[in-house]
């Protein structure tokens, strides 16, 4: 373990033996610290949506395919002119240091030797350009808290931009915390200074509450703010929290290169719908104008599976990845990846689909449950 400003982290280096991905949540319990396990695992008031977010998945079956003479499914794909070992990558998790000592560095390490997308958050652990050195040349976003404060905001893009990041990630769902008991019972700080708030200020985030990071934030976010961004930057610019289909199709007039499916894995609107309940309907809504990346709940092969099928073109994993983490740094990163990949290769076979593009061509059933 490494201590840093009283607070444990782990400093594991190990490839990890699972049989299930919510099988490593327990074990990471046992080794985070009990006020940076309740961050990273709660959601908000009494976790109906995080709940939901998993179990919606049953709403939609894989038909079974035979006699479809074809073996070893590829899941190589290429998404916002990126080519990808695979359909998965890594959500903008804050705070990855919560978990392990190397942090968001570890992550991108893991990520990178599978082939998938990084994405690191304004709350990170580790710098922009630490994060994207330990890649090692392997495609990046970063995804944008926006500032009240526009000198901030610059300051991250040009960073971002100096780092190599193929896209801005900005999220649209956060103008305010959702209201989380697990970090008010625990009377949570975070501990571990945030590097992208230290570059920038004397204040690094340590000894604050979620609420005074939150206060920061810009609350008032509107069509207008994409363009800024997409217009500074010269960067694709992917609309995150996005819920329906109406603010899908706001995002891309406003010239949103990509849209973001995702409830922030249950962490804000208590009492919303599951991201996969609504994942059909803006993809129909969007039509193909731009990929769409997913997440929240994902704990399967099978549920990559879906989500593809229903629309998605990247499927995005936060909290499991993170256990990984805390687990076996970078090596129990890539051991979650490489599980689901398995999981997901399997359901491919036994679905009768060569490729990703099948998988997103393929009809999934509704029967009542």
């Amino acid at each position: 373990m490494t201590m840093t400003n009283g607070y444990e982290q782990s400093d594991r280096e190990q490839k990890l033996d699972f049989i299930n991905v919510n099988d490593l949540a327990k074990e990471a319990q046992a080794i985070i610290p009990k006020g940076g396990y309740g961050y990273i695992r709660g959601g908000s008031e009494d976790e109906w949506t995080l709940r939901e977010n998993t179990l919606a998945f049953n709403h939609a079956q894989i038909i079974p395919r035979a006699l479809t003479d074809m073996e070893n499914p590829a899941t190589d794909t290429e998404v916002f002119g990126l080519k990808l070992k695979t359909p998965l990558m890594m959500a903008p998790l804050a705070a990855q240091g919560l978990a392990h000592a190397k942090g968001e560095t570890d992550t991108a390490r893991g990520v990178a030797a599978v082939g998938g997308l990084m994405a690191q958050s304004t709350y990170s652990s580790t710098s922009i350009a630490d994060t994207a050195a330990a890649g090692n040349g392997a495609p990046q976003f970063f995804q944008l808290y926006m500032s009240k404060d526009w000198d901030f905001n610059h300051h991250l893009l040009d960073e971002a931009k100096k780092a190599g990041v193929k896209g801005i990630i900005l999220t649209l769902d956060a103008p305010v915390d959702g209201f989380r008991e697990d970090d008010l019972r625990n009377h949570f700080q975070f501990p571990i200074p945030m590097a992208n708030l230290t570059e920038y200020s004397e204040g690094d985030g340590s000894g604050k509450g979620i609420a005074e990071i939150y206060a920061a934030a810009a609350q008032k976010i509107g069509p207008k703010d994409i363009e800024r961004i997409a217009e500074y930057t010269d960067l694709p610019v992917i609309a995150k929290g996005i819920m329906s289909p109406d603010d899908a199709m706001k995002a891309i007039g406003a010239g949103a290169a990509g849209i973001y499916v995702s409830n922030h894995g249950g962490r804000q609107l208590n009492g919303g719908p599951a991201s996969f309940d609504v994942l059909p309907s803006i993809a129909q809504a969007v039509n193909h104008k731009v990929p769409i990346i997913f997440d929240s709940g994902v704990r399967r092969g099978s549920h990559i599976f879906k989500a593809l099928a229903a629309g998605a073109d990247l499927v995005a994993l936060g909290r499991p990845v993170v256990y990984g983490l805390a687990l076996g740094g970078a090596q129990g990163v890539q051991s979650v990846f490489e599980h689901l990949a398995d999981e997901l290769k399997i359901d491919m076979q036994l679905a009768g689909t060569k490729t990703i593009a099948d998988v997103k061509n393929t009809r999934l059933a509704h029967f009542p449950a």
